[in-house]
């Protein structure tokens, strides 16, 4: 059957539907606020009923706006990339993600929430931990890397608990810390697990 001129006004409507709903979360994201498929559909002047039909949950859409949002691993890292210190290069990722997570921190928030309600879309969480933290440790692969794989991996573990959003917001939800101390404390952290695994003491 030939596609008619309505069927075609029709399918770029949606597109442009779909493409509004992902720009005004972008925007909503960028402002550090809450994020819910209410106050987007209102931004996207649609309907929130027309948001889901877009969008199955609030996840799928925040990981669609999120796309290209974040810079690879080995970009964020470039200000480090000539060190052979991990612990320096864990340091400058904890930081780097911390920051990045305090400005983006209302969609942040919406993603963790949704994953302790339902665990299943934990898959459309980013997952820019784990990428940083292997290219802060990429000086360790040929080291303790090769000679301990299991205490490298465990680094690697202990990393993904402090080096994350979970623990930014424990500091400052629970402990009461402000958003600068709370990274300084979680990058004391990371780089005291670092120094602990690669320069153990005597």
């Amino acid at each position: 059957m030939a596609t008619t001129q309505t069927d075609t006004g029709r399918a770029n409507q949606k597109k442009r539907t779909r493409k509004a709903i992902v720009q005004a979360a972008r925007e909503l994201i960028d402002t550090g606020s809450e994020v819910t498929m209410p106050e987007i559909a209102r931004a996207a002047l649609v309907s929130e009923a027309t948001a889901y039909r877009y969008f199955p949950d609030l996840p799928s859409l925040i990981s669609e706006a999120l796309a290209g949002a974040w810079p690879a691993p080995a970009e964020a890292l470039a200000p480090v990339a000539d060190s052979t210190d991990p612990v320096e290069r864990v340091a400058f990722a904890c930081e780097f993600l911390l920051r990045g997570v305090l400005a983006r921190q209302g969609s942040v928030r919406a993603m963790i929430s949704a994953t302790i309600t339902q665990p299943a879309t934990a898959s459309a969480r980013p997952g820019i931990r784990f990428g940083l933290i292997d290219n802060a440790l990429a000086p360790l692969e040929g080291t303790l890397g090769v000679t301990d794989p299991e205490a490298f991996a465990q680094l690697k573990r202990d990393l993904a608990v402090v080096v994350s959003a979970e623990a930014l917001f424990t500091l400052t939800d629970l402990c009461g810390l402000a958003p600068q101390a709370a990274v300084a404390s979680a990058v004391r952290t990371a780089t005291t697990l670092t120094e602990a695994a690669v320069r153990p003491i005597p």
